[in-house]
Order: C-alpha cells, then structure tokens, then sequence
C-alpha cells in the first residue's frame, strides 16, 4: 500500500467517524445531553460541569444519575444554587453516584453559590484568570484552588483535578471543550466566546492515550498532565493554527476506532486530517 493509498484510506475513516459522532443525533447517547437540556447560560454551565464531574462509568448510568442531579434541584440549577434553602439541600442526601455522593453534591452547590455570587458566569472566571497569562495550564488550577476554597468540607477536592498535581484533569478539559468549541453541528454548546479553543486541552484518557501512543504521539508512558500537555502540543505542531474540531475528533470514539482497525502508526501528513475537519 503506497502512501497515498493509506492517506485516502484514513481519511475515509476519520470523515465516517466524524459525521457519526458529530451530529446532533448522538447528542441524546452522551452526557453532553444534560446541558443540552437548558437554553439559559448558567444553567448550561453548571449541569455541564456537574454532569462532567460525574461523567466516569457507563454513559447510560451518568446520564441518568446526572439526570437525577438536575431533578434534584428542579431542573433549573441556577436559581436553585442561589436561592436554595436548608430544606432544598436535604433532598441531595441520597444521591450517589460512585464515589460521587450527597455530601459531595452539597459542597459543589456552596462551592458554585460562592462563585456566582462574585461572577456573573463561570466563564467570567476564566476570562480574568487569562487576562494576565493566556495559560489553561494554570487557569484550571486556580478554578480548583478557589472551588474547594469555598467547600465547607474539604473532602469532595477530589473530584476536581489539578494540573500542577500532576492530574490529567480530564474532566475538567471536557467541561471546557463543552463550553468553549462550537461548529455548525451543535454538538458542543459553544456558549464561551471570550475564551480561544486554542487554550483547550486534550481531554486524555486511557483510550486516548493507549492510541496516542500506537501512534507515535504520545511517549510518556503514565497518563499524567506531562501526558496531556505532550499530546496536545504534539497536535497543536501539526498545523499553525488550531482548529476547533481537533478536541472532538480526538476523543474516545474516533480513537477507538482506530484502534479496533489495528493501526500501528499513521505518518503526520495522513494525522492533520483529525485536525482540519
């Protein structure tokens, strides 16, 4: 097989992959739904960053306990963050999901109460925190320095990761692919125009790091923010300018099915195809 010949043949791949995932048909199989229920920006942006926090497990089961979340709080989370009362929060005492618990659910509603009482949206934050240094990098760490800050109980910093710990802060870079990308698809929400997705990260998991590294881009063996800073600028080197799909398309399905295809390794003329949809 030429080289051609491979580059038409991936490039077949990614486009079937792409429009699969990339429509608003596959909305509803994925935790992206539960935003995608609310049309009001901080209600977007507080189920999407819960429902991102929950998003471990089967998507069937994260769909429904962060349904059940929204439920919780009568589907409309932001005037239930600053006007609930005592009697509201007792409600929150039996959900679980994993390791994610009632006690867990209450500190990130007085974590979120905190923040919106000094920011008019949770993008407000990021803004300011860029203004001075364009750097996600330490922009994610402040969020968790300042979110569990504002907890009451310590114990729930768990479920936020911290890049200068070292984390791959998956969920955190999903939340703000979530808020930040957007394309005619409408897949993302998009609803963030203050911040570049030229700042976002890979949202780096064990696929995507297992396929990353079958195919040359990854080389760090331990999936950390070393790992996701070096696969992402491995991506970023690939084009002068980043493009908005690049955080979509290299997710989980696309990358799965490569890996379900066998492909060892794939030259870099043939890989800036995922970057350029």
């Amino acid at each position: 097989m030429d080289e051609q010949l491979e580059y038409d043949e991936l490039f077949e791949l990614l486009e079937k992959n792409y429009l699969k995932y990339n429509r608003k048909d596959f909305i509803e199989l994925d935790p992206i739904s539960i935003p995608h229920l609310f049309t009001n920006k901080q209600d977007i942006e507080i189920s999407g960053l819960l429902t991102a926090t929950l998003s471990w497990g089967q998507r069937k089961t994260i769909i429904s306990n962060a349904t059940s979340l929204m439920r919780l709080m009568d589907f409309n989370p932001h005037q239930f963050i600053l006007h609930h009362t005592t009697n509201d929060l007792k409600s929150l005492a039996t959900f679980k999901h994993r390791t994610f618990n009632g006690i867990d659910a209450l500190q990130f509603i007085v974590a979120l109460q905190s923040f919106y009482k000094k920011f008019p949206s949770l993008e407000g934050y990021f803004v300011q925190k860029l203004e001075s240094n364009r750097d996600m990098t330490n922009a994610l760490a402040s969020f968790k320095t300042d979110f569990v800050a504002a907890m009451s109980l310590k114990r729930s910093a768990k479920h936020l990761g911290n890049p200068n710990s070292n984390s791959t802060a998956k969920r955190m870079c999903m939340f703000l692919r979530w808020m930040v990308r957007k394309d005619s698809q409408g897949v993302d929400l998009g609803i963030w125009q203050q911040v570049s997705p030229a700042l976002l990260y890979l949202p780096l998991d064990v696929h995507t790091s297992r396929v990353g590294r079958r195919l040359g881009i990854l080389q760090r063996v331990q999936n950390d923010w070393k790992a996701v800073d070096e696969i992402t600028n491995a991506l970023k080197n690939l084009i002068a300018t980043i493009r908005l799909n690049m955080t979509l398309l290299y997710s989980v399905w696309v990358w799965m099915a490569l890996y379900e295809k066998g492909i060892q390794k794939i030259v870099c003329p043939s890989f800036i195809l995922i970057l350029i949809f």
